[in-house]
């Protein structure tokens, strides 16, 4: 009788592998899995997303790619606790959590399944040690070099000094740019002790720029490292200011509303925009900020 079990096992091979075919070749097609290698998290280089590197930046141009992941491993700007320079390193890590070998996702929250696109991923500006202003031209230089191979650029950091340049980059576009910013800080401090391209400045340093004609400003709070002078004189330039607790008030579609339909924009990000509880590895952690989903929806709404 064993043996009569073992000639049936065997004889259902054929149709188990069959079946257990047909259901690899569905879930290939629901999730988008590539055939070759499945390339886990844990293996390989750890680039951004596991994307492909270019840093051959003359190629760049020949790429197929539409979007090229720039690090910008620079924290000489900061007042208080540094390491910001390896946030380049670390973001390219944890990013590779969400790579599977899948081109898509599927999104249970939204009920969507996104495209993961075309992406390169072009190393690290190159930063000179305690010289902020020319590791500065030379993040500008990376910036638009990428703008001008016709890729939109994803910037790592780096503390947020490294927005003054990067928006000076964003003159190659040749369009007007609004310049969206979530932070603790309002970052527009004129000049502090000689210093005018720290991680306090650089809010100022781009609204004096001609094409960033909108700055709109979500999640200014606490005790701000600028004076009231600041918050005045940004008013004044033309800057629309929110705390958390305003962006909440209105929702994130009405915090859309405030951006041109037609308006080319650029995010800048500051990690301590998000509440400490669940960001804490920032030089300047403020209590008070924004959750995951808030800042994620305002993202969601202003891109759609």
């Amino acid at each position: 009788r064993p043996s009569l079990l073992v000639y049936a096992w065997l004889a259902m091979v054929p149709r188990v592998a069959s079946v257990a075919l047909s259901v690899i070749a569905a879930a290939q097609a629901q999730g988008g899995y590539d055939s070759g290698r499945l390339d886990l998290p844990f293996v390989g280089h750890a680039t951004f997303g596991k994307y492909p590197p270019l840093t051959d930046w003359s190629t760049l141009n020949k790429s197929d790619a539409q979007v090229a992941i720039l690090g910008v491993p620079m924290d000489m700007g900061t007042q208080y606790r540094s390491g910001a320079r390896f946030g380049p390193r670390a973001i390219r890590e944890a990013s590779t959590l969400y790579q599977f070998g899948h081109s898509e996702v599927y999104d249970f929250d939204t009920d969507e399944t996104y495209s993961y696109g075309r992406v390169v991923d072009v190393g690290d500006a190159d930063i000179v040690h305690t010289d902020t202003l020319t590791s500065h031209a030379r993040t500008q230089y990376a910036v638009e070099t990428i703008i001008a191979a016709g890729k939109m650029p994803v910037i790592l950091g780096g503390d947020h000094s490294i927005t003054s340049p990067n928006c000076a980059a964003l003159a190659k576009v040749g369009r007007p740019i609004t310049l969206i910013q979530i932070d603790a800080h309002l970052d527009f401090v004129d000049e502090r002790h000689g210093v005018r391209y720290g991680h306090g400045n650089p809010m100022r340093r781009c609204l004096e720029m001609g094409h960033i004609t909108k700055l709109i400003q979500l999640g200014i709070r606490g005790v701000s490292s600028t004076a009231k002078v600041g918050f005045e004189d940004a008013q004044r330039m033309g800057s629309t200011i929110l705390s958390v607790r305003q962006v909440r008030s209105m929702g994130a579609e009405k915090i859309a509303e405030l951006v041109p339909l037609d308006a080319s924009v650029y995010f800048s990000i500051d990690i301590d925009g998000f509440d400490p509880s669940i960001s804490m590895g920032t030089g300047t952690p403020s209590h008070g900020g924004f959750l995951y989903y808030e800042v994620k929806d305002i993202l969601r709404r202003v891109i759609y």
